[in-house]
């Protein structure tokens, strides 16, 4: 049986749940989240994958993805099936990050972890140069810390020493076209992005998706217009928008790259999931009352919010 909602709920910060709001409620109906971060993982987490599966389910979720920064997920999907997952009413997926602790650009594990269903490959989150510069500078952004001791380790790179994309990078490509998966740029310097969302293209890779640009990332809303004609999707994480009391992604901060990239190429996930933070249907919840009183119109959100991540994870009919 799900747990209660009260037993889900941290009554510090997820509150607002209590609260009647039919309006923002509706808008959940067929949502997707993109980008949860549930247990287990090396990271302190606040939920499990049944538990984020339920709590989506009961609100109207159609589909969310689970992701780790240090393993594939998707073993852990295959095997909750028969634990209870298989009897909850949403689609839940799973992928790869690549980062040191699955081999880094490995087009190995790639290949079983699609082979096995899984429908996201994400490039170096936790192991891009960015990340890694980023958060040596930024004592403060809240990233959590793991648990295990891990070794440290140098950045992955896309790049050769000549600044030509690696051949196993090209091969991950070939992988990701022929099982129609999903390719998100993780926490790439966004010079790599450039470079890596053209070798997509030319691959076949025909589903990309760049997550929080003004996150780590650092992208101007004009890169990312750039990157939406080179096909790729903007993802803005709730995380960063409506997670703390003085979250960085204001709709002043947000605007101009909605504007710059379009309803019809922005989806909206949680990237929530961590120990302290909010639950991810209260950062959708949250969202969805900001679009509101914002002006936005019920289709634009239902279209980020759903719309185009399930165009993103749904296969090609044979």
């Amino acid at each position: 049986m799900p747990r209660a909602l009260d037993q889900l709920l941290n009554p510090d910060i997820d509150a607002d749940r209590l609260l009647a709001d039919p309006e923002a409620d509706a808008l959940l109906q067929g949502a997707v989240d993109m980008h949860v971060h549930p247990g287990p993982s090396p990271f302190p987490r606040r939920i499990g994958i049944l538990d984020a599966a339920r709590d989506a389910a009961d609100n109207g979720f159609a589909a969310i993805v689970v992701k780790s920064h240090h393993l594939s997920m998707q073993t852990d999907v295959l095997a909750l099936r028969g634990a209870g997952l298989s009897a909850v009413p949403i689609d839940v997926y799973a992928g790869i990050a690549l980062n040191r602790t699955v081999g880094g650009l490995n087009p190995y594990a790639v290949e079983v972890v699609l082979g096995l269903g899984g429908r996201v490959v994400w490039f170096p989150t936790i192991s891009s140069k960015a990340h890694i510069d980023f958060h040596h500078t930024h004592h403060d952004s809240r990233f959590p810390t793991s648990k295990l001791r891990l070794r440290e380790h140098e950045p992955l790179s896309l790049l050769d020493d000549d600044g030509a994309l690696r051949p196993e990078v090209r091969d991950i490509l070939d992988v990701i076209a022929r099982e129609e998966a999903v390719l998100n740029a993780g926490h790439l310097p966004a010079d790599e992005i450039d470079a890596l969302l053209t070798a997509a293209g030319e691959a076949g890779v025909t589903r990309m998706v760049v997550s929080h640009p003004t996150f780590i990332v650092d992208a101007t809303p004009q890169r990312c217009a750039e990157w939406v004609r080179k096909g790729a999707t903007i993802e803005h994480c709730l995380a960063m928008a409506v997670g703390r009391p003085q979250s960085s992604l204001t709709m002043a901060v947000l605007q101009p790259y909605l504007d710059a990239a379009g309803v019809r190429h922005t989806i909206f996930s949680s990237d929530l999931g961590q120990a302290a933070a909010i639950l991810p249907v209260t950062g959708f919840r949250r969202m969805a009352r900001r679009l509101i009183d914002h002006g936005f119109d019920t289709e634009s959100i239902r279209t980020m919010f759903g719309g185009n991540a399930k165009d993103l994870l749904k296969r090609s009919e044979a």
